[in-house]
């Protein structure tokens, strides 16, 4: 077969300088037919084979089909391939050949056999305001010092692209609840039309085609905020890729390196200062950025409620010999007096605020996950105060020590070296009792100044506290800090007299 240098001679030699196909021949080696059909025809090239012989391979031809069509039979994830036959010709057929010629055969075969189509796209053109896909992502982070496993929640317009990226501890239903809330906020308006898969939160069973029997909880939700929803075909994600990407970029952008933050909140603030940078991205075949395109998008979404979704999960139970009680799997503290009485808890998604008659009687950050506690140190140190000898192995203590400045240790240390092991406690327990009313930055001031003048009563430590403070008087103060006396127990006592 000539190339096309030996095409281009022969017909210059020929056309411009006269040379007869003989002497072309001697010149060039090629025969004269050759010869001739350079000068009749364009240049061709090379032709591809009508078949590709496979020396080595042949033998083993119809054990590889066998293989692949049994394939059709096995899930798809558990099928061969071209590694795989490779190895299996080795070990079990004694196969001398390349990987390679197996995995070109492989390559044909499968397409041959149906067993694999290259993906072909239809191209879209979104209308705006209409469509928005949302979705789940994994991601770490480190909170507080602590690598911690998330779960990010996303949310995309398909027709701008602007996008909405929050974290959260878990995707339950109240999660996810509070991720649609959140991102309504953001985009200031609703969305007619949202696509998910078939999320365990959302759909409670998938029926024959689109129909889809949802739970409770979302069924509400989504008549809250009047959006319809969409779900994917079972194991069908790709029919979301616009969230699905997002997942991937966002983790690839906004969570590389592991970012680090004090809390949750700080992180998705950030997450939300990226998100909101993001408008000004263009996606490719788009001459607006996204932000222009979502401004365009905005009239066309529903109107918020003039109130958002109540995110809030009731609990109850009875505060238990510990003055914890029991909500979501996890032990909350309540003031010990508590104990023994039934309590009523409002669960967000950060948090728990615990009521007893309408009352509320204790706060604290929410936990997830099983058996952990989350004890206030304030609620038990009148307590520990009346049998100092738990003082070094009560859990709040031993839960709370990490987290103090020296200057407390070096306090306790003067207490117990000037007043005695059981009385230094009892004295240091009323200075850490001052946490309750009073800011933590001005009560360490207050210790600090108090170890300068080697001073070992809590009391003093009281008085240099409200010295430096903007309280009236200690006396006043003091008058502010005290309870509403708990008249129910006022029978209760003359009976024990």
């Amino acid at each position: 077969m000539l190339k096309v240098d030996q095409y281009d001679y022969i017909r210059t030699a020929y056309r411009v300088y006269g040379k007869t196909i003989r002497q072309i021949a001697r010149d060039t080696g090629h025969s004269r037919n050759t010869i001739k059909k350079a000068l009749h025809s364009q240049f061709i090239g090379y032709r591809p084979r009508d078949s590709q012989p496979y020396p080595i391979l042949g033998l083993y031809l119809h054990i590889i089909d066998r293989w692949l069509k049994s394939d059709k039979e096995s899930p798809r994830k558990q099928r061969h391939t071209a590694r795989r036959v490779y190895h299996r010709l080795q070990y079990e057929h004694g196969y001398q050949g390349s990987e390679g010629t197996i995995r070109h055969y492989v390559r044909e075969a499968k397409i041959r056999l149906g067993l694999q189509t290259d993906n072909v796209f239809i191209p879209s053109d979104p209308e705006l305001g209409r469509e928005a896909e949302a979705d789940w992502g994994n991601c770490q982070a480190i909170l507080s010092d602590e690598p911690t496993k998330l779960k990010m929640f996303c949310m995309r317009s398909k027709g701008s692209g602007i996008h909405f990226v929050q974290c959260y501890p878990c995707e339950r239903q109240q999660a996810l609840f509070e991720g649609h809330i959140q991102a309504f906020a953001f985009f200031d308006g609703i969305f007619p039309t949202l696509i998910y898969d078939n999320l365990t939160t959302a759909v409670e069973k998938v029926l024959r085609g689109k129909e889809r029997r949802l739970q409770e909880g979302f069924a509400k939700f989504k008549a809250y905020y009047s959006f319809t929803p969409r779900f994917c075909n079972v194991a069908k994600g790709n029919e979301k890729g616009g969230v699905e990407g997002l997942v991937g970029y966002a983790r690839r952008n906004y969570m590389v390196p592991v970012p680090k933050a004090d809390s949750l909140e700080e992180l998705n603030s950030r997450l939300l200062e990226q998100c909101l940078a993001f408008g000004q991205h263009r996606i490719a075949g788009r001459s607006e950025t996204v932000s222009e395109l979502f401004e365009q998008e905005k009239k066309h979404l529903i109107a918020l409620p003039p109130v958002p979704y109540e995110n809030v999960v009731t609990s109850s139970g009875k505060v238990d010999k510990y003055s914890t009680v029991i909500i979501d799997k996890n032990r909350y503290s309540v003031p010990t007096t508590y104990a023994g009485l039934r309590v009523q808890a409002l669960l967000y998604i950060d948090r728990v605020e615990i009521f007893h008659n309408s009352k509320k009687i204790a706060a604290h950050s929410r936990v997830y996950g099983n058996n952990k506690w989350q004890l206030d140190p304030q609620h038990y140190l009148e307590l520990i105060c009346r049998r100092p000898q738990a003082f070094e192995s009560a859990r709040v203590i031993r839960q709370w020590r990490p987290q103090w400045p020296d200057c407390l240790e070096a306090l306790l240390s003067l207490f117990i070296a000037k007043l005695g092991h059981t009385k230094g406690i009892k004295e240091f327990i009323a200075v850490l009792m001052l946490f309750k009313d009073h800011e933590s930055s001005e009560v360490i001031d207050a210790v600090k100044s108090a170890l300068a003048a080697n001073i070992s009563s809590s009391a003093a430590v009281e008085h240099l506290l409200l010295k430096d403070s903007a309280t009236p008087t200690p006396a006043l103060s003091s008058w502010q800090r005290l309870s509403p006396p708990d008249v129910s127990v006022y029978g209760q006592i003359g009976g024990e007299i």
